[in-house]
């Protein structure tokens, strides 16, 4: 499944930097992931400094 990144992300960029397939993109307000190109690795959670990453 997935991860979701939620409303506590401050638009940092961490995460979309670690994804190994890219996944992670600047949306309208914070950054989201793309659910069909997300391999579930968690290598993005590990790098959020405010925990926004989660399991869907």
């Amino acid at each position: 499944m997935a991860r979701v990144i939620n409303d506590t992300c401050i638009s940092c960029g961490s995460c979309a930097s670690s994804c190994p397939v890219d996944a992670i993109s600047q949306g309208d307000s914070q950054y989201v992931i793309d659910a069909d190109t997300c391999i579930d690795c968690g290598a993005c959670e590990g790098t959020c400094p405010t925990g926004a990453i989660v399991e869907a």
